[in-house]
Parts: C-alpha cells; structure tokens; sequence
C-alpha cells in the first residue's frame, strides 16, 4: 500500500513489533560500510512515516482462476511460493505490480521465464498465464511492490549523514517476510490521536505523513532496522551523545525519547529489567513514567525506534512490546543497529 496508514502487525510469539513484523536475526542487506562505529549520535525520538518499494514484486497469495475450460493455478503449478520475490521476467527486470501485470498480460499465455528470490536464492520458474472468464490473462498470484508507514528515529549521524529508524526491519504485512529494498525514503509525521494499549491488545499511535516531501532515502532494510541518508537541515534536531557500548548498559533507570502527540518530543522514565544475549532482543525494559502510561497504556506501535538513554549515554531503540503486558517490550543494543546499518566494515 502507499497511503499515510499506520502499519497492521501481528504478534507473534507474545510480543509484537512496535512499528512492523517481528524479524529474526541482523542482516545488513544493502548496507554499505559506514566506517568506524561513531563515538556520539544525535539521539532523535521523532516519528517518520517510512516507504519502501521492493526488489522485484512479492508474492503473497495464490489462488486458483476460473477460465473457460474450468479451473486452473498457472503460479501454484509452476512452482511460485508465497514469499518469493519475483526479480525478473523473461529477463526484464520487474519494476512494480503494474509493470508485473503488463508483462503478463503481453505474453498471453505464452511460457514465461521468472527469476525469483527465495530465502536469498535465485531460481528460474517457468509459468505460463491463463485467459480468465473476463478475457484478461492471469498467473493466479497476488503480488505486492511497496509498503507505508509510521515509525521513530532512532539516531542521527552527523558526520556521515547516516540516520536508523525502528530497531527492526520492515516485514510484509501478510508473510511476514523481509522486504527487500530497491528504493525508500522518509517523510515528517505528525500523530494525530494513539490507541492505548491493554493487555492482549498493542495499542498504537495514530497520524499521518507527507507522501509529497522527503527527508531522506533509505539504503537498507535490516532486521536490527532501516537505516538511510538525510542532510542534518531536514528536521530540528538536539546535540550529540556519547553512544554506550554493550558491556555498559546495565539494569535499572532509564529514558526513552518519544513523539506521542503532534511532532513533540518528550522524555520518559522506563526502567531495564533484564539484558540478555541476541541480535535483536537485548533487553527488558518496563515504563514506569505516569504520564506515558496515562497517554498510551505503555509500548505501542509506533514507538518502535525511539531511542533509550541511560547515565547521558544513547544504549539502543524500542523494538517490541508484550502482548500480555503493554508496559513491557524489548530495546536492541545500539552497537547492534549500528553494525546493521554498516558500521565497523570497510
């Protein structure tokens, strides 16, 4: 979709992504070497609203079609998987669901050679179209090229103009797959209203974005986040910070920056509770700030990305909230995003 909507999520395994899909495992597809890990980061709590357009179109369904002579599934026989990424046809590389479907349509029921992406595989699949009732040529797969929503920033870098958003990756709505990223930028939000959280259901915040101004462009799509470039004069931003390594974050007081109401940014009182080993899920951490809690019942969607400081230094982002307890979730060690979007490679 290519709206101003807040994502749709679902939980998965008790807990649930405050911005998307929960996705397992750093990946730094597409990040390119950012240099040395930075010393001190602008720590930023805004809210953004984030497109991203794929590599190829992804199949997210698959149905049977009525043609004249019965029944037929052209995709599902010619072995497509909901998942795949369709880079390719006949080596034309396919650039939305609108161009997929001019392709389809122009060969007409002639074989069709398809490169797809599968769990970071590439294979060929031959398929050929059916003529449906209505006359049009189809292959009985539901393709989806782009998805928009909202999220927090995390960091901003200065001396590169490198920025990271989330603390996770963006998943499709529908697989749950990691979005491949050909393009995507960043837009200002504002959030207009939130859905407080309660037990068994995220709550969420809920605003809209400018599909006609960009901030910045993204580079990489992760599961310890996204991350782009932005110049420093797109958005007000506060000072740098000392960023923390991950042997000196520690349980106990912290805060969190966050943007429940218009484009205002706030700080907040959480405690971390637990540290634990992982790509993603670093730490436990509890809201203890009553006005936060008044407002929006804890962690909701949308929060995802807002960045948590402890002793003045920026130890990492909100990443997830339990289900069952909104005034718990889960932050990603700061060291972690930054090695996802690039940093400390060549």
């Amino acid at each position: 979709m290519r709206d101003g909507k807040n994502w749709m999520h679902r939980a998965v395994a008790a807990l649930v992504g405050c911005s998307l899909f929960l996705a397992s495992g750093v990946t730094a597809y597409g990040a390119s070497g950012r240099g040395a890990l930075p010393e001190t980061l602008v720590p930023v709590g805004y809210t953004v609203g984030i497109k991203l357009f794929s590599e190829g179109v992804l199949v997210v369904g698959l149905s049977e079609l009525e043609t004249a002579g019965g029944t037929a599934a052209p995709a599902k026989e010619g072995g497509l998987k909901v998942g795949d990424f369709i880079l390719e046809c006949d080596d034309v590389a396919v650039e939305s669901t609108e161009h997929f479907q001019s392709i389809v349509a122009a060969a007409a029921g002639t074989e069709t050679c398809l490169t797809v992406k599968r769990q970071g595989k590439t294979m060929d699949l031959e398929v050929s179209a059916v003529q449906c009732e209505d006359g049009a040529w189809r292959l009985g797969a539901w393709v989806r090229d782009s998805l928009a929503g909202i999220g927090t920033m995390t960091f901003y870098d200065p001396a590169s103009g490198t920025f990271g958003a989330l603390g996770h990756g963006i998943n499709d709505v529908d697989t749950g797959q990691l979005m491949t990223l050909d393009t995507g930028s960043i837009m200002p939000s504002t959030v207009k209203a939130v859905k407080k959280g309660e037990d068994g259901v995220p709550g969420e915040l809920r605003g809209d974005f400018d599909l006609q101004r960009d901030l910045g462009a993204l580079y990489a799509n992760t599961a310890g986040g996204v991350f782009g470039e932005m110049p420093a004069a797109a958005m007000s931003l506060g000072e740098p910070v000392a960023v923390a390594g991950r042997d000196e974050v520690h349980t106990g007081g912290a805060e969190i920056l966050s943007n429940i109401s218009g484009d205002q940014v706030a700080r907040y009182q959480v405690e971390i509770i637990k540290i634990q080993d992982g790509d993603t899920q670093n730490f436990v951490l509890r809201v203890t700030d009553s006005d936060l809690l008044e407002a929006t019942g804890g962690i909701v969607q949308g929060m995802s990305g807002s960045p948590i400081l402890q002793d003045g230094k920026l130890v990492g982002a909100v990443t997830h909230v339990m289900v069952d307890d909104p005034t718990r979730g889960y932050g990603i060690f700061i060291e972690n995003m930054l090695t996802a979007a690039g940093y400390g490679t060549a």
